[in-house]
């Protein structure tokens, strides 16, 4: 026995038949080549303070580093750690390994 639609007075729209319009042409899948796997050095720590300037831990002190964290995470490996130094966030960096040809 059918139930009586009592809120919805719009018939259904059939959804299992072929849709009228543009017919969509066939293509044959795309294949993608998977990338080659990026490799990492060791991991080094740096610090940042609140101007955004960053420093490495090297011989026992906290020296300049080149590099901006923003620019370290366009280049390298970037993870943040939880743990801050003297107001200073910590982040572990590993740089690149340039792919043996």
């Amino acid at each position: 026995m059918r139930h009586k639609r009592q809120f919805n007075r719009k018939p259904h729209k059939s959804t299992g038949g072929p849709r009228r319009g543009m017919p969509v042409p066939a293509s044959a899948p795309l294949r993608l080549e998977p990338k080659p796997p990026k490799q990492y050095g060791k991991p080094f720590v740096l610090l940042e303070d609140t101007n955004l300037n960053t420093f490495e831990y090297v011989a026992g002190a906290w020296i300049p580093y080149g590099l901006t964290i923003a620019q370290c995470r366009h280049e390298c490996l970037v993870k943040q750690l939880p743990q801050k130094v003297n107001d200073k966030t910590r982040y572990e960096v590993r740089s690149q390994i340039p792919p043996a040809a």
